[in-house]
């Protein structure tokens, strides 16, 4: 999500707030996969493997409530986000 800036482009505060978190996020690099589901179809059981890797990746994330806020905010339709699925993020919502 990291933007350049160009001639007469401005970076609002919220922005650059979004980017300093996700620089410091746990799931950034050749982990990032378990984060979302893949293009194949899972079965049961690897999606909940796959998401219980994910969760204690963000267990252990310094950023974990600013990506929750995030995720919650834009309604983030898929992945793990601050240690949330999506089924849990909409119970959260509602």
């Amino acid at each position: 999500m990291v933007r350049l800036r160009g001639k007469g482009d401005r970076l609002s505060t919220q922005r650059v707030a979004t980017e300093s978190w996700q620089i410091k996020a746990a799931c950034r690099g050749p982990q990032a996969a378990v984060f979302f589901p893949p293009t194949s179809v899972e079965r049961k059981d690897e999606k909940e493997e796959r998401e219980q890797r994910a969760k204690a990746i963000c267990a252990t994330c310094p950023v974990r409530q600013p990506c929750l806020e995030y995720a919650l905010e834009i309604r983030e339709p898929h992945g793990i986000w601050g240690g949330l699925n999506e089924l849990e993020r909409k119970q959260l919502l509602s």
